[in-house]
């Protein structure tokens, strides 16, 4: 499934590609793939003839906020550079919300019109130039949302509501991460994939940030200590800003808007590397099920 940095590769694409074009149309292969509004006639009415001005990321989530087709470009609002804020950025001017989320195996993918179909192809937008914005999901999980501008996001799109702050946001401060974890008697594994705990955090990457801090994933999250979630806070953004940098991880589906593959997987320090050695001590990588999960670890290195 795609994580926060692979959904944040996504976004700073679709900000290089697609801002103050036209939607000219749309096509939905799979009506289900709309989660709302529930007429997909209505969907893709309410995108079409807008722009959009920016994207933004809560999360997993993309949002991109639309925009007439005769406001002038240079009063468009610029592209955000990190995250959306709890309550998204809205303008007298603005014509609604295009939502997206990737779920398991979803790819958004700007390709000229003429581009061979894609077999699992659910959503084509369609801007000028013969260009398209391709939504592909081979599971069918991910799901898109055109939002009104009169209906509050979080009404349509529900499951921004149940989100925690964002690693990047200055809100995810060392205490803000001690008060969640709090007598909580449960995994730091399984916690840290709750997102309510963080927002966007994933398998991959918690499995990373709890290497780097040296804490075992079975660890209780009421046993640990402020110096350990120090650590683990700072873990997380690490590992999250390598991995952005990297353009993500693909060890299946993931894809950014152009069709590359990321290149973390290639550095990773423990996520799928059962049985091979620890790239700091040389002991070798183990892997248990935590939660229905796979976590992988050193047990030399996390204690």
């Amino acid at each position: 499934m795609p994580e926060l940095p692979e959904v944040e590769t996504v976004r700073r694409g679709l900000n290089q590609l697609t801002l103050n074009q036209e939607i000219t149309g749309g096509d939905v292969l799979l009506d289900r793939t709309i989660a709302y509004p529930f007429s997909v006639g209505e969907f893709t009415h309410g995108i079409k003839g807008n722009t959009i001005s920016t994207w933004h990321r809560r999360g997993k989530y993309l949002l991109a906020e639309l925009s007439p087709l005769s406001l002038r470009s240079s009063d468009r609002r610029k592209p955000a550079l990190r995250l959306l804020s709890s309550s998204p950025p809205s303008s007298q001017s603005h014509t609604g919300y295009l939502g997206a989320h990737l779920r398991m195996t979803g790819q958004l993918l700007w390709l000229h019109r003429d581009e061979p179909l894609h077999k699992h192809t659910r959503v084509r937008l369609f801007f000028g130039d013969q260009q398209e914005l391709r939504f592909v999901d081979q599971r069918t999980f991910g799901q898109m949302w055109w939002v009104p501008p009169n209906v509050p996001v979080e009404t349509a799109m529900t499951g921004l509501a149940k989100l925690a702050v964002d690693p990047f946001s200055p809100e995810f401060t060392v205490d803000y991460l001690a008060q969640k974890l709090k007598n909580r008697r449960r995994p730091i594994k399984t916690a840290l994939l709750d997102q309510s705990v963080v927002a966007g955090l994933g398998n991959i990457y918690a499995d990373e940030a709890l290497f780097k801090s040296g804490i075992l994933p079975e660890t209780l999250c009421t046993n640990l200590e402020r110096s350990q979630i120090e650590l683990l806070r700072t873990a997380i953004i690490q590992v999250l800003e390598a991995s952005i940098a990297a353009g993500g991880t693909t060890f299946s589906n993931f894809l950014n808007v152009k069709g590359i593959n990321g290149n973390y997987g290639g550095v990773a320090l423990v996520y799928n590397r059962t049985g091979e050695p620890c790239r700091v001590c040389g002991n070798v990588i183990q892997r248990i099920r935590l939660g229905g999960r796979s976590s992988h670890f050193c047990p030399e290195c996390q204690h």
